[in-house]
């Protein structure tokens, strides 16, 4: 058992995981694999005590339900055991600093995930600081920028379904309508920047006022252009669904307007139409998959038939984020 877990961690134990960006093809690969090795075991009921006696402590700035659960399930599996922080319940509501949490939490444990989402420039920013003075890996749990564990389960599920060799396929990733709140930017830049890797040719969709980052828009036109395929943006989801292979419909938030979320969610209402039904669907190719990182809105960003139907893979999806979460913590912790 120990040389396996010797063999699964040499090569990026220590590394922080904060962009799928600063792993390079290679390390991603490595992420996959292992998660598909993980997966194979805990289907077969086969034990994978890769860190017993570990430590991870799981910081929420935000609400969760997969993120939460998949690193607590996983690290319990792994052999390890999770401390779940509410960052309003601790002393950085008070003021502590990302460099003293880093230091202290790093001599306690083995490893520091963060969730961090909810206004463009602070999420990143802190994950980078306390990884600055921390002696552990820094996992993000989704930030401003990127939700790294979220795509990765999604790169898992695409390849289950639709091969390893993406070259060519199409996905279409698309904003949608939502009521309930201003939706974090990061699952759509995320998967933006890591699709364009893989040889998947991305459309992007989303109305004027809801655009996504600068620079996450240059590394996906970069990711592309390296990768021989496709970047696209378009300005409506018929477009972005025609001839599909993969549609990834979801809402977010207007960038200029996450500290009043409200005039966001109030801008929104105007593309009340952007939600995904099976008259769209049919725009996509008869194969093709719909994806959805979960929770969805059902009725505004997507319908009851679609997310419910045969084409939907996101319950696939959403289980797969316990195993990528278990290979992300077994290979650098």
């Amino acid at each position: 058992m120990a040389s396996k877990s010797k063999k699964l961690t040499d090569k990026v134990r220590g590394k922080d995981y904060i962009l799928t960006q600063d792993w390079n093809d290679k390390e991603i690969e490595l992420l996959l694999s292992t998660a598909g090795n993980l997966k194979k075991d805990f289907k077969k009921g086969k034990p994978h005590r890769y860190l017993p006696d570990k430590t991870v402590f799981l910081l929420f700035f935000d609400k969760s339900t997969r993120t939460r659960n998949s690193f607590e399930a996983g690290i319990t599996q792994l052999g390890g055991h999770a401390h779940f922080i509410d960052s309003e319940t601790s002393q950085i509501s008070h003021g502590e600093s990302p460099k003293d949490t880093g230091i202290i939490l790093s001599r306690y444990g083995h490893g520091i995930a963060i969730r961090h989402d909810l206004f463009p420039g602070e999420g990143n920013s802190y994950m980078r600081e306390v990884a600055q003075w921390a002696d552990v890996p820094v996992i993000n749990m989704q930030c401003d920028i990127d939700h790294p564990c979220q795509t990765l389960a999604d790169l898992m599920t695409i390849r289950e379904k639709k091969g390893k060799n993406l070259k060519g396929l199409k996905i279409a990733v698309s904003w949608a309508y939502a009521p309930s709140y201003a939706k974090p930017m990061s699952v759509p830049q995320g998967l933006i920047m890591l699709m364009t890797r893989f040889g998947l040719d991305v459309t992007l969709a989303h109305p004027k006022e809801f655009k996504l980052m600068s620079e996450t828009m240059k590394i996906a036109q970069e990711n592309s252009e390296k990768a021989g395929g496709k970047f696209t943006l378009v300005d409506s989801m018929e477009d972005a669904f025609q001839d599909a292979d993969i549609v990834y419909p979801k809402s977010w938030g207007c960038m200029e307007l996450f500290k009043t979320p409200q005039e966001s969610l109030k801008l929104a209402k105007k593309y009340k139409n952007w939600i995904c039904n099976e008259e769209l669907m049919k725009r996509a190719k008869k194969d093709a998959i719909y994806m959805h990182c979960l929770p969805a809105d059902r009725g505004n960003e997507v319908t009851d038939a679609v997310i419910d139907g045969p084409q939907s893979v996101v319950y696939d999806e959403a289980e797969n984020r316990l195993h990528t979460g278990k290979a992300i913590m077994a290979l650098t912790m």
